[in-house]
């Protein structure tokens, strides 16, 4: 997830060259549209070198296992980023619903409610979609969930690129929307997606979770204070979290939700300054940010998206796949579609009604934005399918086409609004008398009578 946040710049200098080149990474990996960059970089990346002559060692590469079996942790990298470094991903989006849940819009129904209506509508006509398109076959009503995702780095990384004079509102409804969206998610991963559960291990994850609370909670000073006690202290307890709920049988980036929801938002009781008023989900946000758009989420998108296409014979193949056609129909069509009826469903049976700002062919763009699936999409069907079938390569095939697709027609419609505010902008700050007061808000003179003088 990368979504934007509020940074608090430290304005001393750095004492050190390493230290201030380390800020300044930091700080471009924060961007929205570099996060969304590296994505399809990986992705990019992983498709040729999956399709090029040197296939084989792209695949025996992630392929390759690694860690230590007693503990049930001896995965292939492609699992380790699945299972792990998704996790941390998922961490930023469990502080970022915590944060809308507790302080954010959120909380208050009346600007909730439309996001959240969206977001439902937006995961039920997909998957309803797709159901439709591949009824009466075989095994294939599994991947049911994968167009119902929202990848919001990916997508608030075009918005970002294309909508720099789109009202606010708009903004803050996708990322409303998006918010919500990834905890629909969250929810099917942890029911649809979890066959068979330990019950030892996940009472032990859970007891290990709560211990990570208590820490956070009891030391937030500590943490908020020196950044490398949370590295130091929290990491390796989180890491505990994480294997023993991933031995459990429950997908362990579940950890990374379930941990970030007992990080404290609001400052401590009593506290009006210092280290115990720190808002330490922002902090933590603004810290590991960089690693989950950096480093985390590419590297899962490198060893997720790497599908061996087939050449011609295998396009065509995939093009006439139910699961292709479900998922592409599901999210380029059934995305919009479901969240446009789902908010004016609303408005029509309530009095609730579209911010003053937008207009319903913003939401439209909005609304194809929601379409680009990816990174939850991949991992969804990383779980519906077996690892190598043919319906696991097509579904990913599918999602990156559909992502693509989306992309450029909502980046066609919002481009189109955004030349429209940016005149309305220009219009508004016309001041051809220097007076400091725009000429628009100036009232005409009078005119002036001709019985008059």
């Amino acid at each position: 997830m990368n979504t934007p946040s509020t940074d608090r710049t430290d304005l001393r200098a750095p004492r050190w060259r390493g230290h201030t080149e380390a800020a300044r990474v930091s700080a471009i990996l924060r961007k929205e549209a570099v996060g969304g960059a590296l994505l399809v970089i990986a992705a990019v990346a992983a498709i040729v070198w999956a399709n090029s002559p040197a296939s084989d060692s792209y695949f025996a590469l992630r392929d390759f296992r690694v860690g230590y079996e007693p503990w049930h942790l001896e995965l292939s990298l492609g699992a380790w980023a699945a299972d792990g470094l998704l996790a941390i991903f998922f961490f930023l989006v469990g502080l970022e619903l915590k944060r809308e849940l507790v302080v954010g819009d959120l909380r208050r129904f009346s600007t909730a409610v439309v996001p959240v209506t969206a977001a439902i509508g937006g995961v039920a006509v997909p998957a309803l979609i797709y159901v439709a398109v591949v009824r009466g076959q075989d095994g294939l009503a599994q991947g049911w969930a994968i167009p119902t995702a929202t990848d919001i780095a990916f997508a608030v990384a075009v918005l970002a690129l294309v909508g720099s004079h789109l009202p606010s509102p708009l903004r803050i409804f996708l990322l409303t929307l998006a918010v919500v969206d990834d905890l629909i998610a969250i929810g099917i991963i942890a029911v649809f997606y979890t066959e068979d559960i330990a019950v030892v291990p996940l009472a032990v994850a859970v007891a290990v979770v709560a211990l990570y609370g208590f820490i956070a909670q009891r030391y937030r000073s500590l943490f908020a204070g020196r950044p490398f006690a949370a590295w130091l202290v929290l990491l390796p307890i989180g890491f505990v979290a994480w294997a023993f709920l991933h031995a459990s049988g429950v997908h362990a980036t579940i950890a990374g939700v379930a941990l970030a929801f007992t990080i404290p938002v609001k400052a401590a009781r009593g506290a009006t300054d210092g280290p115990r008023a720190a808002d330490l989900a922002h902090e933590f946000e603004h810290r590991f940010r960089p690693l989950s758009a950096g480093f985390a989420v590419p590297v899962f998108a490198f060893f997720a998206a790497g599908v061996a296409v087939g050449g011609t014979d295998g396009i065509l193949r995939a093009a006439t796949d139910p699961v292709a056609l479900g998922i592409v129909a599901g999210l380029v069509l059934g995305k919009p579609i479901g969240i446009l009826l789902a908010v004016r469903a609303l408005t029509l049976v309530t009095k609730i009604r579209l911010h003053p700002a937008l207009r319903w062919v913003d939401l439209l763009g909005v609304a194809l934005l929601a379409g680009i699936g990816f990174t939850v999409s991949l991992l969804i069907a990383e779980l519906s399918f077996p690892a190598g079938s043919t319906e696991g390569d097509d579904a990913k095939i599918a999602i990156m086409i559909a992502s693509v697709l989306a992309a450029l027609i909502a980046s066609g419609i919002l481009i189109a609004r955004n030349r429209r505010y940016r005149r309305i902008v220009a219009e508004e700050t016309v001041d051809e008398d220097a007076d400091g007061t725009p000429d628009i808000y100036q009232e005409a003179p009078a005119p002036t009578s001709p019985h008059q003088g």
